[in-house]
């Protein structure tokens, strides 16, 4: 009996085998799957990294020159008050006037420009110092100081004055006076 017993046995380990084998290509086809899946979020993750970084570098290049040209602001400043006192036209004169233009030439040609300093004050571009009485609220009435962007992005705010609209002032009327009563003494 022992043999037919064996053989039963086999029998069945036989028809369970392939109930196994399923499982068992079953579960591999599920983790290949989850690997797969994990290789291309890992895959997406490195291209977003990778565009990120690459963004973070262009906008880096773009204002790593940020502090310099600020400090050229002011060499440029200084080149307008000279020309503004300057007296008479000479060829020294005419000199500075083209270190002025050709200083500038570079700076436009590596993203800086001029903040418009005409018609509405505009915090977004202007700092107000000061306000005068003017036919409309908002208006810029005298420019300091230059403002410039770099690529866009505010490097020096344009310092202004701006008007305010007069109120109208009603007329004053004099405060009554206190009753007196004639005292004959």
């Amino acid at each position: 009996m022992t043999g037919r017993k064996d053989k039963s046995e086999e029998i069945q380990a036989e028809a369970e085998a392939p109930r196994d084998l399923e499982a068992e290509l079953r579960q591999a086809q599920e983790k290949a799957d989850q690997y797969l899946d994990m290789a291309r979020r890992l895959q997406a993750d490195f291209d977003n990294y990778r565009k990120r970084t690459q963004r973070e570098n262009e906008e880096y290049r773009k204002y790593a020159c940020s502090s310099i040209v600020q400090d050229l602001l002011t060499v440029v400043d200084d080149l307008d008050r000279a020309l503004a006192n300057a007296g008479e036209d000479t060829v020294f004169v005419q000199g500075v006037r083209g270190v002025r233009s050709n200083l500038m030439k570079v700076l436009e040609a590596n993203g800086l420009k001029e903040v418009p300093a005409e018609g509405r004050f505009d915090p977004d571009y202007h700092e107000a110092l000061c306000a005068v009485d003017g036919d409309e609220d908002g208006m810029i009435a005298e420019v300091f100081q230059k403002g410039y962007t770099l690529n866009g992005k505010v490097v020096r705010y344009a310092k202004v004055k701006v008007t305010r609209k007069a109120e109208p002032q009603a007329p004053e009327q004099a405060p009554e006076a206190p009753e007196v009563e004639d005292r004959k003494e």
